[in-house]
């Protein structure tokens, strides 16, 4: 028997914690174990792919820390339950990049990934990693590496795990409650932290390939990672370097043709009627619903001559609508029979919604390198050099539609037979619609590198006959972020553009000002414009942004046991940090405004185009700005020990402080207090635990990129007159951190001596969450001054020109909170040689309940919201994950199940029927159908040793295809499988 059984061996006869026998038990499903530091030996480190390594035994002296706590000391258990996923786990699930196999985890709600943000244009996050635990959203979620914090990928503060180096990950640890007193500010959700193996020795590899059922989204995965040791040990040195393309899913054609031949989008929307009275629904869910506000290639939408559209030749007919509907030919439009803007069925080849990417492409090149010098045993010196590049791109929607415009009747563009219509209708124009297909469809690239730099000393040293661990770093990180918008319009060259006419014998743009400019006549009948007009609306040079995001660390942490009670050793871990944040993002001169743009640019000045910049690109109109910020924080965490007896079990109390100094919003206190009690009854143990957390204003909240629009009918309530302002949407310095608290309690059973390898867990969970930050709309921020109901808005604006430039600030202000409560369980169960065959036989199950996710956004005249259930969001009631494998020495089988509840479009709606409905009202508007299905995937994988350093395996997602819910608006990505079934392939090696 090894060394390390005979350890775990002993720690079970012992009754050693649930994260001893999860480490003791090399378990391929996802291990639920308590927060802990420095376990017993045997418990060091959870299992992983390559537990028999030499890095592994090399690691064996040296304390685990598990991320619940700082406390680094032996027998320590902390209160804050921790999902540990080990490498076996992540290598089981053979997923193209780790965030895929985190995200799965019933307590992250929300994360973000390829499949999501496809639809946008200038948020910046596309093809974004970032988790959310418990729904709370990314940014109040801390993510780590090796403990330490890493520089965000978007002004958000978030970074991409992306570019982590994903092949030397040893576990994962994700710690489901507030963290705020260990780690500081955002760990409000909780942390997920990446554990690298940082003494691996020898050479392993990862080649994987994948493809949808249908043929897209192909993949090529390739990572390889060495590690050597020097001079006897003491100088070790671990390299990864990675590579990794996802082909993707563009979106379909117009109308209903989806990518690849997929068959669930059946534009299903939820129609507001625009009627709150007439006791029937104001909402209705709908399927194959057709605006009739536009058309692919144009279509007339009021006067007499509504209801005529034209094909790709410019060639006018008579448009179908749906619902049977018949145009009013009013000036304004409207269609008998429809749904206000809306029928169903008729012609829906001009609808432009299946155009959106179904996941954007990605293409990730990651190198990791660390050195580690021991300067004596158990004290290192370290460097850490993190390089890696996330490109990604996305198509947001089919076209660039314009609804509303007015063409005049002596278009040169226009089909004869409609000029003589106009004026048989003694008409001179006529309101238009288009989807603008001939345009072409718009891509949003973006590039992410980063840069993050580490150094470091870490270890133990006697003091004053005590042993203490000591970590100390300094951490610089840079992170550039570039996005470029290709193949979209500007707006006002269009509108120049579309009004043509003939001028000596030519076509031209009507404007004088426009054509002295460079103004190409378009043709938006049909879908023939030429090279010039494109040129001339779309320029090669589109919208772009620049943005440098550093971040700059220094962190000293140290824990110990200064003394011994009756119970066990007393340990305390105290420390400081500093950290600095700083962002700076330039913007293309058409989007931010080109006033001092030079006369050779890329852009010249045009008088056609707004020179604030605002208005002027169909989307994608980025601004200037930058920030920065400073943070000084201490904190002292503290274990105390109650109980260690055979009559009493074994009980400690965990109390931890933190004080944070931010340069913005000064002094802000985080705390937490809890305790474990072990009972003395065999393999049980309860815990708990609450604290107050923090989640400070970030880069983007306070230093937002100014965005300028004049008002001209601005409603003053002073004077009870209309004047003319200048809306500037700014970040607001003003802001205060978020307050939460956060509680959970729970219990657990670990290895039972009845039935050895069962281990169950339950913990319920409270978080309140007070002065969430949330935006402001200009009416909002006069009329509560004007009010008297909330006076912080009174210094935004200033609406009196006898006091300077009238303008409104609108700003975000701390005014809304997020009230949630749930609980998990846990529950698995490890077979030995079943049945009497070789091999291991393993079940786990975990899940989530969210019992409710209540939201008040602090406005008046507004109710709180319970979105618990609401599936367009990212908190069903129910999300689980379940996993039953098999494996032997040389093979092993894996069947995973994902699952979450049925649940409704929003749960304010009040369901009714025509006939039987109440009035409807903003609070409690009335619907025919609030039902939004859930979905259960079942995914298969399997491995074969071909000889003892080379594996092959594959993996199947989505067995059985199944179709996310058929919607247009609502289908939500961070739910629902939205690609269908995909299969992978690959082999591992290791020498």
């Amino acid at each position: 028997m090894s060394l390390k059984a005979l350890d775990c061996r002993s720690s079970l006869l012992r009754g050693a914690s649930l994260a001893a026998v999860i480490a003791c038990l090399p378990l391929p499903a996802f291990a639920q174990a308590p927060a802990q530091s420095a376990p017993e030996p045997a418990a060091e480190a959870p299992a992983t792919l390559d537990a028999q390594t030499p890095a592994q035994s090399d690691s064996a002296a040296r304390d685990i820390v598990v991320t619940g706590s700082r406390i680094a000391t032996r027998g320590f258990t902390a209160p804050t339950p921790t999902t540990v996923i080990s490498a076996q786990d992540i290598a089981q699930n053979a997923q193209p990049n780790i965030f895929n196999t985190i995200a799965q985890l019933p307590s992250l709600q929300g994360s973000t990934g390829t499949q999501v943000n496809t639809f946008s244009t200038s948020s910046g996050q596309q093809g974004l990693s970032s988790f959310s635990l418990r729904g709370v959203g990314a940014i109040r979620t801390l993510t780590l590496l090796d403990g330490q914090r890493v520089v965000g990928a978007n002004v958000t503060g978030v970074p991409d795990v992306s570019l982590f180096p994903q092949l030397l990950v040893q576990r994962v640890d994700v710690v489901n409650g507030g963290a705020s007193a260990s780690y500081g500010s955002d760990a409000v959700g909780g942390v997920v932290n990446f554990i690298t193996d940082t003494r691996f020795t020898g050479i392993k590899g990862n080649l994987q390939g994948g493809i949808t059922t249908y043929g897209d989204n192909k993949q090529i995965l390739a990572q390889l990672a060495v590690g050597h040791s020097f001079l006897d040990g003491r100088l070790h040195v671990v390299a990864s370097g990675e590579y990794a393309h996802d082909q993707g899913v563009d979106g379909g054609d117009f109308g209903l043709k989806m990518a690849g031949g997929r068959k669930w989008f059946d534009q299903t929307s939820m129609i507001d009627r625009g009627v709150l009275n007439d006791g029937s629904p104001q909402f209705i869910i709908r399927n194959n619903v057709q605006s009739n506000s536009f058309a692919k290639y144009g279509l007339i939408t009021g006067g007499p001559l509504q209801g005529i559209a034209f094909d790709q030749s410019g060639r006018p007919f008579q448009f179908q609508y749906g619902s049977n509907g018949v145009p009013t030919r009013l000036p304004a439009g409207g269609v008998n029979g429809c749904y206000g803007g809306f029928c169903l069925g008729g012609d829906l080849s001009g609808n432009v919604d299946v155009g959106r990417s179904l996941q954007s492409a990605l293409q990730r090149v990651g190198g990791y390198t660390r050195v580690g010098f021991d300067i004596a045993p158990d004290n290192e010196l370290y460097a850490t050099v993190n390089v890696g590049q996330v490109k990604t791109n996305n198509q947001p929607v089919n076209g660039m539609n314009r609804p509303g415009l007015t063409i005049q009747c002596d278009n040169a563009f226009l089909p004869t037979a409609i000029s003589d219509a106009c004026r048989t209708a003694n008409i001179t124009n006529f309101q238009f619609g288009t989807s603008n297909a001939a345009l072409g469809n718009t891509r949003v690239y973006t590039n992410r590198r980063q840069y993050r730099f580490v150094g470091g000393a870490k270890g133990r040293v006697a003091v004053a006959g005590s042993e203490w661990s000591y970590d100390i770093y300094g951490e610089h990180g840079t992170n550039y972020t570039n996005v470029d918008v290709n193949n979209i319009l500007l707006t006002p060259r269009f509108n120049k553009a579309i009004d043509a006419i003939s001028l000596g014998g030519a076509i031209v743009c009507r404007d004088p000002v426009a054509r002295a400019n460079g103004c190409q006549p378009l043709n938006v009948f049909g879908g023939n414009p030429s090279a010039q007009s494109l040129k001339y609306i779309m320029p090669d040079n589109g919208p772009y942004q620049r943005t440098r995001q550093t971040q700059d660390v220094l962190s000293l942490n140290f824990s110990g046991s200064p003394f011994s009670t009756w119970a066990g050793p007393l340990s305390i871990a105290f420390g400081g940090e500093f950290r600095h944040e700083f962002y700076k993002v330039t913007a293309d001169p058409y989007g931010a405004g080109f006033a001092n743009t030079p006369a050779n640019s890329d852009y010249p000045a045009d008088p056609i185009l707004n020179a604030s910049g605002n208005g002027n690109w169909y989307a994608g109109t980025y601004k200037n700005g930058h920030g920065a910020y400073s943070v000084k924080e201490g904190f002292i965490e503290t274990n105390v020990p109650l109980a260690d007896s055979e009559a009493l079990g074994k009980a400690n109390l965990n109390g931890a402080v933190r004080i944070t100094d931010y340069s913005t919003s000064g002094t802000v206190w985080a705390w937490k207090i809890g305790g474990t009690w072990a009972l003395p009854i065999d393999g049980l143990r309860i815990r708990a635990v609450t604290s107050r957390d923090v989640r400070a204003p970030n880069l983007s909240e306070l230093f937002a990129a100014p965005v300028t629009q004049t008002l001209p009918n601005f409603f003053d309530p002073y004077t009870k007159t209309n004047v003319l302002v200048v809306q500037n949407q700014i970040g607001n310095t003003a802001l205060k951190p978020e307050i939460a608290r956060n509680t959970t309690a729970g219990i657990t059973l670990a290895n039972p001596k009845w039935l050895p390898g069962l281990n169950l867990s339950f913990d319920w969970y409270k978080i309140k969450i007070d002065g969430v930050i949330s935006g402001l709309s200009a009416n909002d921020i006069v009329n509560f001054c004007f009010q008297n109901i909330l006076t912080s808005t009174c210094s935004a604006f200033n609406l009196n020109p006898a006091n300077g430039q009238t303008f409104i600030n609108v700003q975000s202000f701390n005014l809304a909170s997020i009230d949630t409560e749930g609980f998990d369980i846990e529950a698995s169960y490890r077979w030995q040689r079943p049945l009497g065959l070789p091999g291991n036989f393993t079940v786990r199950a975990l899940a989530t309940h969210v019992m409710k996710f209540v939201t008040d956004t602090g406005l008046p005249g507004t109710i709180t919201i319970d979105s618990a259930g609401d599936n367009t969001g990212n908190t069903p009631n129910w999300k689980w994950l379940a996993v039953q494998s098999y494996d032997t020495d040389s093979f092993s089988f894996l069947l995973q199940e994902r699952w979450f509840s049925n649940g409704t479009y929003g749960n304010k709606y009040i369901v009714c029927q025509a006939g039987s409905c109440p009035v409807s009202n903003n609070n409690h508007p009335t619907i025919d159908n609030n039902f939004y299905p859930g979905r259960f995937y079942m995914d298969v994988g399997g491995s074969y040793n071909i000889t003892k350093d080379f594996t092959a395996y594959f993996k199947i997602d989505n067995m059985f295809d199944v179709d996310p819910a058929p919607s247009t608006i609502f289908n939500n990505p961070s739910l629902y499988d939205q690609l269908g079934r995909t299969f992978r392939l690959g082999v591992r090696f290791k020498m």
